[in-house]
């Protein structure tokens, strides 16, 4: 079932089956990393502006940051003429059966600029051993991954964001097939075109928002669920990202640098704050959970 209104739901979070949360990260390198189209508002103006040997820098600070929190992680090469592959949140949806086995879902992208990274990811879960599902989605539709689609903590519960990179249909196609259901979040503001840009789950019971990226619906599904919510103020949510911030542990929260009023918050319902710099990729509407991916 996909949940749009709270009016619809029809049950309770702890009914709902257990799921293992995901533990492995995968990120891709970023020696090819560059910013030459502009395909969300932040491009824009920033076409070659990359100082490549700072991203590379950055993005080996942010592997080090995930490592703090004691979880393995996997590298995939990045590959010629894919400027924007280093963001491996976007291309799949991994997942995980009752029965254990693990599975992936490949995204169909929006943009033709990116619609040739895909193949690469299906390559690396294939010679892995995931059973790997292309071509499940019917028609001229879109679907990004883990860009717009996120786990609940713990949970077999799919979050859902639409509006931009997504088409709601698709969210139908995965309910029925990975058996999950979906609560679908409609995104209101082109700067935040991806889920993950305004929603952080960070524990079962504890999401980080930046509320004006939501309808009246989907802010309401978010409450009902979060009984712990944190906003993000506009400019730390606007110009930092501070809410593509990720907890791949439930404990520590990676967030990029100078994200103030936010880290309070964190800090004050006890998480442990970790600060990195990611400016060269803000430049390219991403920062720390659309450059990694979250596995089994």
């Amino acid at each position: 079932m996909v949940y749009s209104r709270l009016s619809q739901v029809d049950f309770e979070l702890d009914h709902l089956p257990d799921m293992p949360p995901a533990c492995r990260l995968v990120m891709t390198t970023p020696d090819h990393f560059d910013i030459q189209y502009v395909i969300n508002p932040h491009m824009a103006g920033n076409i070659g502006s990359v100082d490549k040997n700072k991203a590379l820098r950055q993005w080996n600070e942010l592997k080090e940051a995930f490592a703090t929190c004691g979880l393995p992680i996997d590298v995939v090469d990045g590959m010629p003429g894919q400027p924007d592959m280093v963001f491996c949140a976007n291309q799949t949806l991994p997942f995980l059966r009752p029965d254990g086995s693990k599975g992936v879902v490949l995204s169909k992208m929006h943009a033709a600029q990116r619609a040739g990274e895909v193949k690469h990811f299906e390559s690396w879960f294939s010679d892995r051993g995931w059973d790997v599902f292309d071509q499940i989605f019917n028609g001229d539709i879109d679907f990004e991954g883990m860009g717009d689609a996120l786990w609940h903590r713990g949970k077999r519960l799919l979050w859902g964001g639409h509006g931009f990179r997504t088409d709601i249909s698709v969210y139908e196609t995965i309910t029925n097939g990975l058996e999950t259901p979906v609560i679908a979040l409609q995104l209101d503001d082109p700067e935040f075109y991806h889920l993950d840009t305004c929603l952080c789950i960070l524990d079962e019971a504890t999401a980080l928002i930046y509320p004006h990226a939501y309808t009246d619906d989907g802010l309401a599904l978010i409450r009902h669920f979060f009984p712990r919510v944190i906003e993000a103020p506009e400019r730390e949510a606007r110009e930092l990202f501070a809410c593509n911030a990720h907890s791949p542990d439930g404990k520590h929260v990676v967030i990029q640098r100078g994200c103030t009023e936010t880290n309070q918050a964190l800090s004050d319902y006890g998480f442990d704050v970790i600060e990195v710099d990611t400016d060269e990729y803000l430049k390219s509407g991403g920062s720390v959970f659309c450059m990694k991916l979250m596995t089994w």
